[in-house]
């Protein structure tokens, strides 16, 4: 392995995990702006990460191995998928850490160690909230493949190092029906990160929470980790959507000035893309749980139209 990609794996990944729980903050402002109210602070996610790791943890007597290995597993998962999705360079060779399967993988073997740390407790809230996760896995997985898919087939290649690459060197102006496949990207970050119409973040209630459900038994650093695995797998999906859709400011190379603007840029892009999830959450009410599949179907409509363009160009 050259230091090259040494060197890549290191900044990616650390330059993911700083960014990440920014992104949360300034989704949360933006909602807060919306609802008349001022918000917690930018930085309020870093406090709050910062707190939980002093406290304790408690775990419940019926708990096994899994809910005390599940943090670590999930965090370790997505920052081995953070190799996939180059944020600032990308490295001249791809020893196949960007093949799009494996980054589809990790994100699978996260959600599976989050569904079984639900059930370990044996709480009603648990076990319901990895009901409804895994029923909404079913469908929304292969709809990703296929999104995936679309993507792997305008670009010819499933490596995101040479997606990134190529749209980088030619604009995705030459493949017009990328922006199609950007709609659905966008939707899949939406769903992947448990956010409204699909799942409200914030709450609590019962009838409505999926994601909170699972995480109601963690306390402390294994909380602490957790939100940070959460946040950092937002990071990765709006880096696969801006490095498709403006894919502007990556650098070719790890020369130290090429880095510092190409991580400028990718904060300025992400703090976009943020601000338009917050206004996005805002303007849609959450759906009822059987109409969410049919967010998924327009994820699946926009993927089809990809292929049937580019097959007729």
């Amino acid at each position: 392995m050259s230091w090259n990609l040494v060197l890549y794996g290191f900044i990616n990944t650390a330059l993911a995990l700083l960014v990440s729980p920014l992104f949360i903050s300034l989704i949360k402002k933006v909602k807060a702006y919306a609802q008349g109210r001022v918000g917690p602070p930018i930085l309020q996610t870093y406090y709050q990460l910062y707190k939980l790791f002093k406290k304790e943890r408690v775990y419940s007597y019926q708990t096994s191995f899994i809910i005390r290995l599940t943090p670590y597993l999930s965090l370790a998962f997505m920052m081995v998928a953070s190799l996939s999705v180059p944020l600032v360079f990308i490295p001249a060779a791809d020893p196949g850490l960007g093949n799009i399967i494996l980054f589809l993988y990790l994100m699978v073997m996260s959600r599976f160690f989050m569904a079984l740390s639900g059930l370990d407790a044996g709480s009603s809230f648990g076990g319901m909230g990895s009901s409804r996760e895994m029923t909404l896995s079913a469908i929304i997985e292969p709809v990703i493949i296929i999104v995936f898919g679309a993507l792997a087939y305008v670009l010819q290649t499933t490596s995101l190092f040479d997606m990134f690459g190529q749209v980088r060197e030619n604009s995705f102006l030459s493949n017009p029906s990328l922006i199609l496949t950007g709609i659905s990207l966008f939707i899949i970050l939406i769903v992947e990160t448990s956010r409204i119409p699909v799942d409200n973040p914030e709450t609590h209630l019962e009838l409505t929470m999926i994601h909170e459900a699972m995480t109601l038994e963690y306390s402390g650093p294994d909380l602490a980790l957790i939100e940070l695995s959460h946040a950092l797998k937002q990071t990765l999906l709006m880096g696969v959507l801006l490095n498709i859709v403006a894919p502007w400011g990556l650098a070719s190379e790890p020369a130290a000035g090429g880095i510092a603007v190409a991580f400028l840029a990718f904060v300025i892009k992400g703090s976009l893309l943020a601000v338009g999830v917050g206004i996005f959450e805002s303007l849609m009410a959450k759906f009822r749980l059987f109409r969410v599949p049919g967010l998924f179907m327009l994820a699946f409509f926009f993927s089809f139209i990809t292929v049937i363009f580019k097959f007729l160009a």
